[in-house]
């Protein structure tokens, strides 16, 4: 789950939003290759909220190497994300007041959000604030690219975090990045890739990527303590 330090302290200027990723390489990828975006017919069908999706993921995909063209792509890039409202971890069960009781269980509400169900804005208190039934976001985002023109997989990879920051529209390029750590020959495991954001001004830093069990830490840097 997101660090949920970063978030108590008032006033602070950046947080660390940790996404657990995995990643298929089935094909070298050359530097520099091009690409067109391509989408499923329900993405089609929510044409505005995709664009926005695109713009959102694109400067992680040029961030990794990979260029736009679509007159002469080589390759066709689908991106996909879903946004969904949870209870908190740090929510009371006893409590007995708004937003809790016959509607009560691990995700609830409606909503949609790039063609898919998803909850999007919400809140954040401070120090000593912490409502019973603090609201949690899980997030997933993943990039399949084909080439073209026979539209064979050759990578696909996919994050997911989970944590109290509502702003859907930072969290998401976050998320991009993290997903392509390593691009386009990136580690077997499932791995966990921390990203500092720092809101003043908004700018993405890559941190450890930290293993699951069973995989050697990267030497660089120590790993992130795990999550609770």
């Amino acid at each position: 789950m997101t660090a949920v330090a970063a978030g108590l302290a008032g006033c602070a200027t950046s947080y660390v939003v940790d996404n657990n990723v995995q990643s298929y390489a089935k094909a070298p990828i050359p530097p520099g290759a091009t690409y067109r975006f391509e989408r499923l017919p329900s993405q089609q069908a929510n044409d505005a909220a995709q664009t926005d999706l695109e713009t959102l993921a694109e400067p992680s995909l040029a961030a990794a190497g990979l260029r736009r063209d679509d007159a002469n792509p080589r390759y066709a890039v689908q991106v996909s994300a879903r946004s969904q409202l949870e209870l908190s971890p740090w929510a009371d069960p006893w409590f007995d007041g708004p937003g809790w009781g016959p509607g009560w269980g691990p995700r609830w509400g409606v909503g949609l959000g790039y063609g898919r169900p998803g909850w999007y804005g919400g809140g954040w208190w401070g120090p000593g604030a912490l409502p019973p039934n603090q609201t949690w976001y899980g997030r997933e985002v993943s990039i399949v690219m084909r080439s073209l023109p026979d539209r064979q997989v050759v990578y696909e990879t996919h994050a997911r975090n989970d944590g109290p920051y509502p702003d859907t529209r930072r969290i998401l390029p976050v998320m991009f990045h993290a997903a392509l750590q390593g691009f386009p020959n990136p580690p077997q495991a499932v791995r966990r890739v921390d990203v500092t954001v720092e809101t003043k001004p908004q700018t993405i830093t890559p941190a450890a990527s930290a293993p699951q069990a069973g995989t050697p830490a990267p030497s660089a840097q120590p790993a992130a303590p795990a999550r609770p």
